[in-house]
């Protein structure tokens, strides 16, 4: 008898485990089956980014192809007191599309249309999931382009630009995401869909486009964005110095913007990265060199000329060994493929890479990069520096093998040191990767107390039920998610 109602036990057990889950079928009921995955392998890949601090567990993942789909999300979420994390192509580099405590997860690739394009007044409206590449492809026959050029470019999406207010190398001269955005439709966290900005030349009240650009998916989820567009620069001169040492390229850097210029980019890389970018991608850099810059000035013929005549003089008096002005396009475009493959190329050095983001006075390049090089050796890691030189956002690569003992420790350690030096020399903790989980608990070495309290209060005056990617940027106490049960509940919920 025991064993005929152990059994019968383990029947009904098996039919509540088999039961569709109550979040999952309300959300196929309002997307379709085809557009909710709620399998282990689904949650899986949903669970990290590019990152090395990605943690906790998807729960269901949404593949919404409308606003209104997305209004329905939320709602539903919103029913069952679940998160919401919008996840784009999952390039970030700071653990921000990483879900903690099982939220509900938006995939928005599928949204990647450009919806209109102005010509006359240079505006797209374009959906979220649109690549960055992409849009720049779409309106270059109209002469324009969108300016913002992360490396990941190829990959990335709008939304995630919007949302970590993403750089590149050519916003020294155009400026980050913010500056080419002129109006963003948002779905909050209870389902209501707001217009954020506009295309007037002022629009009223408080600039709320401009506070949840950069705001990390914690203030609601952008489903369709007015992005500006940017004129082709008629003239383009692109040129390459090499250094016998990275503090004379670091110098360069400082001379040429006190001489009144503003290049469209000045991005500089130290001798190992020059090696390892030549071995894989043939760029044409000098393999004996101690650092090369990487600079490109654009404008009307004569004005392009004439500045790249400066550039040359002012490079040349600073140490440079050489500079080289690339003859023709295709040459231009050698270079720009070095520096573009350059965290690929690391592949080549080791197995597995830390990049990092920080940002520093450009006076202090020289210094900062000096100490993240002594920082890298006292930990036995290799570094790699690329960054965009022109507005000091270092991208120290440390490069090591996970599979060595303590090496990822060792790497995390580095990091926290790299910090440490950046802020103490008056930088900032981000230039474009956003904060996410990997510098969450650092906010407070760069803000006081009443600042971390104004920025919650800003974010609970989006998202009142702390409902939106709960868990980043803002560390405890000043965040309104507690981070620890965010991290428990992964295992309650889905086991």
């Amino acid at each position: 008898m025991t064993g005929l109602l152990s059994r019968a036990a383990g029947r009904v057990a098996g039919r509540r485990r088999s039961r569709p889950d109550p979040l999952v079928a309300d959300l196929v009921a309002a997307l379709g089956p085809d557009r909710v995955q709620a399998d282990a392998a689904a949650r899986y890949l949903a669970s990290r980014d590019a990152s090395i601090f990605s943690e906790g567990t998807a729960g269901p993942v949404c593949f919404p192809a409308s606003t209104e789909q997305v209004q329905a999300c939320m709602r539903i979420a919103a029913r069952h007191h679940r998160a919401v994390v919008p996840r784009g192509a999952g390039t970030g580099l700071s653990g921000g599309a990483a879900p903690l405590g099982s939220p509900v997860v938006l995939s928005m690739t599928g949204m990647n249309s450009v919806l209109e394009v102005d010509l006359d007044n240079r505006v797209a409206w374009v959906q979220p999931g649109l690549v960055n590449l992409e849009l720049s492809r779409r309106v270059a026959a109209h002469g324009l382009h969108f300016a913002p050029d992360p490396s990941s470019q190829q990959a990335c999406t709008i939304g995630g630009n919007v949302a970590n207010n993403s750089g590149g190398p050519h916003c020294l001269a155009y400026g980050v995401t913010s500056a080419h955005v002129a109006a963003v439709e948002v779905v909050l966290s209870d389902g209501e869909v707001v217009v954020l900005g506009g295309l007037e030349a002022e629009p009223g009240g408080y600039d709320l486009r401009g506070a949840f650009i950069g705001s990390e998916g914690l203030c609601g989820i952008a489903t369709a964005v007015a992005v500006r567009l940017t004129p082709n620069p008629p003239a383009v001169k692109t040129m390459l110095a090499a250094y016998p040492d990275a503090a004379s390229a670091a110098a360069t850097v400082g001379a040429v913007i006190a001489d009144g210029m503003v290049p469209a980019a000045i991005e500089l890389m130290d001798a190992r990265a020059v090696a390892v970018i030549e071995e894989f991608a043939r760029a044409g850099y000098p393999r004996d060199a101690g650092a090369v810059l990487l600079i490109e000035v654009d404008g009307m013929d004569g004005g392009a000329a004439i500045q790249a005549d400066r550039v040359v003089a002012i490079a040349s008096a600073n140490g440079a060994a050489s500079v080289r002005v690339a003859a023709d396009e295709a040459e231009r475009a050698r270079l720009w493929k070095g520096r573009k493959n350059a965290f690929g190329a690391v592949a080549n050095l080791e197995p597995d890479y830390y990049l990092h983001d920080t940002v520093v006075p450009r006076s202090k390049l020289a210094e900062v990069i000096e100490a993240v090089g002594e920082i890298a050796d006292r930990h036995g890691v290799s570094v790699i520096n690329v960054f965009h030189a022109g507005d000091g956002n270092l991208h120290p690569i440390l490069a090591y093998d996970s599979r060595i003992e303590g090496m990822t420790e060792r790497v995390a350690a580095a990091g926290e040191e790299i910090i440490e030096v950046s802020l103490a020399a008056g930088g900032a903790l981000s230039g474009e990767h956003g904060i996410g989980v990997e510098k969450r608990d650092h906010m407070d070495k760069m803000f006081s107390p009443a600042d971390l309290d104004h920025q919650n209060r800003l974010r609970q005056a989006f998202d009142p039920h702390c409902r939106m990617n709960p868990g980043k940027v803002l560390p405890s106490p000043h965040s309104c998610a507690d981070i620890a049960s965010l991290k428990a509940a992964d295992g309650a919920l889905w086991g």
